[in-house]
């Protein structure tokens, strides 16, 4: 009996290793590895919407989608279609330029 506490003590310290990267993972915030990243000025009642040739998902006022085959403008156009104006537009890091953002809320 007194050598299997210590094997029991040593499966969950092994348990406790194992698990630790994948909290980590399931801790990210939506967007992470998200291609496309918009914020949009009134928030949606839908958390999901297609827009652009891609699945957007929503929460409150910001919107996160994986790579499309659509030119970014075209993108950000047919999401302000669905989701109205779009305050800021993020295309893999890189916001999109101040006047494609207005011909995008055009």
């Amino acid at each position: 009996m007194t050598r299997r506490l210590p094997l029991i003590a040593l499966s969950a310290i092994s348990v406790a290793f194992a698990a630790a990267p994948l909290a980590a993972l399931m801790a990210q915030p939506q967007d992470a590895g998200a291609f496309y990243i918009a914020e949009i000025a009134n928030p949606m009642d839908a958390t999901r919407v297609a827009a652009g040739g891609v699945a957007w998902t929503c929460e409150g006022t910001s919107c996160a989608a994986s790579r499309g085959t659509a030119r970014p403008l075209r993108i950000c156009r047919e999401l302000k279609r669905k989701a109205g104006a779009i305050t800021r537009f993020t295309v893999d890091g890189e916001p999109l330029a101040d006047e494609k953002l207005a011909r995008c809320n055009a």
